[in-house]
């Protein structure tokens, strides 16, 4: 593990606090262009998420309906009934996004499952980086706007589900998140940068609770506008 890496996870909770989580439950609100772009404007405005800490699956209660949950896994995403009942399910949901690019229209499993593994890896993160499989590496650090980040270049493996398998994210001075760069395949490969701001602890853990999601140029600067998603979190638990 990089030096880099351990301040990271003392900066969020320890190590030994993350593995010891089992659910992040957290309400809050998805917006941004996208979603409109997509054709599934206001879909998340109110997102009610709990997370498997220790493997891949989220659910989102009251998805498209209060009476209705998404559930998200790698390998299958379904709406079903608060009795279980499936209401509708895709397996392969990745393979379904195969040539999409931002303006291809998506339908609700297809946010499900972009949005509920985008979403299981952000709350994760960084225990996300201790995965098994994860390879990560200091690269050299990163100056914007009067600010120096330490950045970690990490590589994914294959079948965990994740916006692409290269991914940067910087650090301030005390191991705080402030930036995930990445380009997700799903979206065409798109390169965006993902800001992290407004951190709060909660049982031990530490969590970004205002996020955005812009376009980056060719210099890895990025641009101000348009804010692609936002993510405004107003309650976390963790049990």
């Amino acid at each position: 593990m990089s030096d880099l890496l351990d301040l990271v996870l003392h900066a969020h909770g320890g190590l030994q606090r993350w593995r010891e989580a089992e659910t992040i439950h957290a309400t809050g609100s998805l917006g941004g262009v996208l979603w409109s772009q997509v054709g599934q404007d206001g879909i998340l405005a109110a997102a009610d998420m709990s997370v498997d800490v220790q493997r891949q699956r989220l659910v989102f209660e009251g998805f498209t309906d209060p009476g209705l949950r998404g559930v998200f896994t790698p390998e299958r995403v379904a709406v079903e009934r608060r009795d279980g009942d499936v209401v509708a399910e895709r397996t392969a949901p990745r393979e379904a996004l195969v040539g999409h690019d931002p303006d291809t229209p998506w339908d609700r499993l297809d946010v499900l499952y972009f949005a509920g593994y985008a979403m299981w890896n952000y709350l994760t993160a960084p225990y996300l980086l201790t995965r098994p499989g994860v390879v990560v590496a200091e690269a050299e650090p990163w100056r914007e706007a009067g600010a120096e980040w330490r950045r970690l270049r990490a590589r994914f493996p294959h079948g965990m589900a994740t916006h692409c398998a290269e991914q940067v994210f910087y650090y301030d001075h005390s191991g705080l998140l402030r930036r995930h760069d990445y380009a997700p395949d799903v979206l065409g490969g798109t390169p965006a940068a993902h800001f992290a701001e407004k951190h709060v602890q909660v049982s031990g853990l530490v969590f970004p609770t205002h996020r955005y999601i812009v376009p980056v140029q060719d210099d890895g600067h990025a641009l101000p506008e348009p804010r692609l998603i936002t993510i405004d979190l107003d309650e976390i638990s963790v049990v």
